[in-house]
């Protein structure tokens, strides 16, 4: 569901929630709701019809650990009653291999999900993390564009690497500006690994996008759509385009070896 910068339709769309996200509600005006996101902490506004109520139990529990991700790029959860369909990367609450709870239903899940739990610590073995990253983003090309988007049927730079670190259990910030403040510098292009975040910046200086390191010099990002270009010490150059895009400014890694 949409998460807007103002109390109306029309304004810009910020981010999104989907399906297993949490957030609290800061304040109300008329049929809106201002809240601020659990996991990213967030702020936007939604509507009030969209809004599904939670206990202070609940939210406190689902906020002290990790939960399981999809892995289908389209799932269905169920009950009795109701089925709910579910993207890739959708936190699964509570969930034991069979059934997941969002607030006090509970529902059947029988796709295929990660366990981050599982490994050597929250993230598991960095090979493992890795190629999950790689495989999970080979899902989401050709995912069409969209300001704000944080799902397959429409994402942005820095909501694309959200959900691809999601997968393994890292939480990025929402924003490319807040997730080059992670990590350790990596200086030089031809240094780069596979899951490495490389960040583009303006004119003014101004950090504006976001992709993901893959073999070869390789970056996969979301521009258009998302999709896989070359990098370079000068930045990202489209080859179908035969021009530069996005001007480099820093390479991070986010995860430790």
């Amino acid at each position: 569901m949409p998460v807007r910068a103002e109390p109306a339709d029309k304004a810009e769309i910020v981010t999104q929630l989907i399906f297993g996200d949490c957030y609290s509600i800061v304040q109300t005006q008329g049929n809106w709701v201002q809240v601020r996101t659990t996991a990213d902490d967030y702020l936007g506004w939604m509507d009030v019809k969209q809004h599904t109520p939670v206990t202070a139990e609940y939210l406190a529990a689902w906020s002290a650990q990790d939960h399981p991700r999809s892995l289908d790029v389209v799932q269905v959860v169920s009950n009795a009653t109701t089925r709910i369909p579910v993207t890739l990367g959708a936190r699964l609450p509570f969930f034991d291999g069979m059934t997941l709870r969002l607030g006090q239903e509970a529902y059947f899940y029988n796709g295929a999900a990660t366990n981050p739990l599982n490994g050597h610590g929250p993230l598991g073995p960095a090979e493992k993390r890795t190629a999950l990253l790689l495989k999970a983003g080979q899902l989401f090309l050709k995912a069409p564009y969209l300001w704000g988007g944080r799902t397959l049927f429409g994402v942005d730079c820095s909501g694309l690497m959200q959900q691809l670190f999601g997968l393994i259990g890292v939480q990025l910030p929402r924003d490319a500006r807040q997730q080059i403040d992670l990590g350790e510098v990596v200086h030089f292009v031809a240094q780069t690994r596979p899951g490495d975040l490389a960040f583009f910046d303006n004119a003014e200086g101004r950090i504006i996008h976001v992709g993901m390191m893959l073999d070869d010099q390789q970056i996969l990002h979301a521009s258009g759509e998302v999709r896989v270009d070359i990098l370079d010490h000068n930045g990202i150059y489209n080859q179908q385009r035969q021009k530069y895009t996005h001007k480099l400014r820093l390479i991070k890694r986010v995860l430790p070896a």
